[in-house]
């Protein structure tokens, strides 16, 4: 029997290379600090890194705004540093993943410069452009994610480009098919360094409406969800004709076509649409994505029902597709402040680690979680996202969940003898990695137990998955392989709850890391964020 490819039921471990450690004294993470602290991944157990990007780029966006897809950034170091680094998460045996953006590039690559100097050059048509209507205002209602029209003028060619996110992030033609063969050769240029998969940014939004169709609007009531709140444009409008086009359909099988000649390569897609599951299904069929990642278990929803339903209902669309969960990453706040409040107990990191980490499919766990780091409140002086900058006090943007590891008690929490670039919180001093190395039944400790143990079982790996119901504030199911059958509940309240299990007997499991429930028989009883993970007998 073959095995399983690597991805199917990984642990998944980002990096935000900026805020990981900084080796040269600039306040900015860079690769050698990933290299020197890869033993630190690797102990924690997972399979896998994803590093955030780390091209050569203005910055404006933080590296999501590439201006040469072949080149290391020289703040974060040089090609030599990242072909170390490959060398050493091999020897550590952990896979690597690195972020590519394809929808769009930097406005300082060189595509776009000679693009935008007339409509008659070699790459004339390698990116969005457009007439303007009769009174000179933009050729449609779209808006971009970050706040403000979508198009943006330029004198030399007498009309707009596209940009769904800043203005210095341009959308690149996906109708042009020497675009899409300069991007997938983009693509193979990493594969033939050794890569073992991608992390493919905002992935559909490649293609856009060839016709430039206005959106339709939104009903005020519905202004909500997928991370934008009423208080953005963007969430005006039900986004039909800007991303998600039926084109980018081939476009993913020949994208898949160049992974299938490197077999053990992944694809990661992040996939946020009007109907993220329907989507995250779609691109995972057949011959496209192996892996959609989406924002549904990123949002403020905290509870069995909105965590069930959401799996449910990808179970019901998805079929030889694979689904990746999130709790947390660099674009939103991080879950024990999102779902635990202003004073999360301790222990509830490691329950929701358990939880994600037993969901059908694989996981990504955003650098610090293994901590419990909880949200900084970045003041508005010391803020570094355009997002935020734009959108204060309403939204604070995404410093808060970017702020610099805490590996130390030392000044600036042992991540740089410079000054960071963001500021490091006293709280987050006082959890850093140090210090829970020392105690004995910390939040790391805890992490790596748990990590470890579900090695062990391959039904949380890659089993079926069942949910039952068990009441309002408890997230029960079962998964199943070949070789066991497992029961697990989440209690996501804080009060202490009983149940009833059906279905015949199951023994209960003492699992690491954990406040364990008890089982006498059929009835089980969990303590305020606890859980109880049971064997068929």
């Amino acid at each position: 029997m073959s095995l399983s490819p690597w991805w199917r039921g990984a642990v998944i471990y980002q990096i935000y290379p900026r805020s990981f450690f900084d080796t040269n004294g600039d306040g900015v993470g860079d690769l050698p600090g990933i290299i020197e602290r890869l033993d630190y991944v690797a102990s924690l157990g997972v399979d896998a890194i994803w590093i955030s990007p780390f091209f050569k780029s203005p910055m404006h966006d933080f590296g999501y705004d590439v201006a040469d897809y072949r080149s290391v950034d020289p703040l974060f170091g040089t090609m030599e540093h990242f072909d170390a680094l490959l060398s050493k998460a091999h020897r550590l045996g952990l896979k690597v993943m690195i972020d590519q953006v394809l929808s769009h590039t930097s406005s300082e690559h060189d595509w776009f410069r000679e693009s935008r100097q007339s409509r008659d050059n070699a790459k004339a048509d390698w990116y969005v452009w457009a007439e303007p209507k009769e009174d000179g205002s933009p050729p449609n209602n779209w808006l971009s994610i970050f706040g403000g029209v979508a198009w943006t003028w330029e004198p030399r060619r007498k009309q707009y480009y596209l940009h769904n996110f800043l203005a210095s992030q341009p959308d690149l033609n996906f109708h042009h098919p020497e675009v899409r063969k300069a991007i997938l050769e983009n693509v193979e240029f990493w594969l033939d360094k050794g890569v073992d998969g991608f992390r493919l940014d905002a992935i559909n939004f490649c293609f856009h409406d060839a016709l430039l169709r206005d959106n339709p609007p939104k009903p005020a009531a519905l202004r909500k969800g997928g991370g934008f709140t009423s208080d953005n444009p963007y969430a005006y409008q039900y986004h039909y004709f800007n991303n998600t086009q039926p084109e980018n359909l081939g476009f993913l099988q020949e994208l898949r076509a160049l992974f299938d000649r490197y077999p053990d390569a992944a694809s990661l897609g992040e996939i946020s649409s009007e109907d993220t599951v329907a989507t995250m299904a779609e691109y995972t069929s057949g011959n496209r994505l192996h892996m959609g990642y989406s924002f549904e278990l990123l949002t403020d929803h905290f509870s069995a029902a909105h965590i069930r339903k959401t799996v449910e209902q990808l179970e019901s669309k998805i079929t030889s597709g694979w689904p990746c969960w999130s709790l947390s990453n660099h674009d939103v706040s991080r879950v024990l402040s999102r779902w635990g409040g202003s004073s999360p107990p301790r222990h509830l990191a490691n329950l929701l680690t358990a939880l994600l980490c037993s969901l059908r499919g694989s996981v990504c766990i955003y650098q610090g979680e293994e901590l419990g780091l909880s949200e900084a409140d970045i003041p508005f002086d010391c803020l570094q996202d355009p997002y935020g900058i734009a959108f204060w006090p309403a939204f604070k943007g995404r410093d808060g969940c970017r702020t610099p590891m805490p590996w130390s008690q030392l000044e600036h929490a042992g991540f740089t003898l410079g000054k960071p670039w963001l500021p490091v919180p006293d709280q987050h001093r006082a959890i850093c990695v140090h210090v829970q190395e020392e105690e004995a039944d910390s939040v790391l400790k805890g992490f790596r137990a748990f990590i470890q143990w579900r090695k062990a079982h391959l039904a949380l790996q890659q089993g079926d998955i069942r949910f039952m119901n068990l009441g309002e504030h408890v997230l029960a199911f079962t998964r199943m392989s070949s070789e066991e059958h497992l029961f697990a509940a989440f209690n996501l309240s804080s009060q202490v709850l009983s149940a009833s299990i059906p279905d015949g007997a199951w023994s209960r499991l003492d699992v690491p890391g954990l406040l364990n429930g008890a089982l006498e028989g059929e009835c089980l009883v969990l303590p305020g964020y606890g859980a109880l993970f049971a064997s068929k007998a």
